[in-house]
């Protein structure tokens, strides 16, 4: 189970107060408190605009990395801005992310193939966001076959198979739990990922519908979450679900977090 912090995301309100007023304590204690809670990665998106998107993302980079030891997730949509970003970065982290559009996934493997970064890529191509598990699929494998050629562990890719709205589904997440077991029945040490809280957008109680969702996808092969790991409901249920799933040796993890304060009763 890899957790991803997300709560450097200038996306988020309290955040972008942060930076627009250049607040680096409270972007420190962001990465602390996060990096306390268990992220393996704490992820750093400035969400500006782009003529001081970079600037900003070295200035937040420095403040996280000197704060802990978390690998860091460089997080944007323009991969010239994650390339230039990784160069900022005390040691190897998590690219997010790449797809299938243009070029970005030839000059972002270029990039980090002979480096240690691990990588998110997006099931979506030029022609958009697939509609099928089938066509899903079918940009995952025209995926995998760049990570053949660019010669990178699939162990260092974290698919994203395109989470969506619960309320506009007609079968749930009948699909996206179909593509996550075809993604790993092909590569069984690859990482799917992405970002729970995009199940719950517009639907009240969020919190109880990422946290069904989690445990749906978990069960389905889900190993790698964009979420806030400071709710502790959450990452009891993380923890819970890996315990009943067989994959927490007599329950030591789960046992563990709950000393740590990770999760509470």
């Amino acid at each position: 189970m890899i957790i991803i912090g997300e709560k450097i995301n200038g996306a988020i309100p309290s955040t972008a107060k942060a930076i627009a007023a250049k607040d680096a304590e409270f972007i420190k204690n962001l990465a602390i408190k996060q990096a306390e809670a268990g992220a393996d990665f704490i992820d750093v998106c400035a969400s500006v605009d782009d003529d001081i998107e970079l600037e900003t993302m070295k200035w937040l980079i420095d403040i996280v990395q000197n704060a802990v030891d978390t690998p860091i997730a460089v997080d944007s949509p323009n991969v010239y801005t994650c390339i230039e970003s990784i160069k900022y970065c005390h040691k190897p982290g998590l690219f997010n992310s790449v797809s299938l559009e243009g070029d970005k996934v030839d000059v972002a493997f270029k990039a980090i193939a002979d480096t240690k970064w691990e990588c998110v890529a997006l099931l979506n191509s030029d022609k958009g966001i697939p509609k099928t598990a089938k066509d899903r699929l079918d940009v995952f494998a025209d995926l995998m076959v760049k990570v053949k050629e660019y010669n990178i562990d699939p162990s260092r890719m974290h698919i994203d198979p395109l989470i969506e709205m619960l309320c506009t589904s007609e079968d749930g997440i009948t699909m996206v739990t179909e593509v996550i077991r075809g993604i790993k029945a092909q590569y069984p040490t690859i990482h799917v990922t992405g970002a729970v809280s995009n199940i719950s957008f517009n639907l009240p109680a969020r919190r109880i519908a990422n946290q069904a969702f989690a445990v749906l996808a978990m069960s389905a092969g889900m190993d790698s979450f964009i979420l806030d790991p400071l709710n502790k409901d959450m990452m009891g249920m993380l923890f819970a679900t890996e315990a009943m799933m067989g994959e927490d040796e007599y329950c030591m993890e789960y046992i563990g977090a709950f000393r740590e304060g990770i999760f509470v009763k």
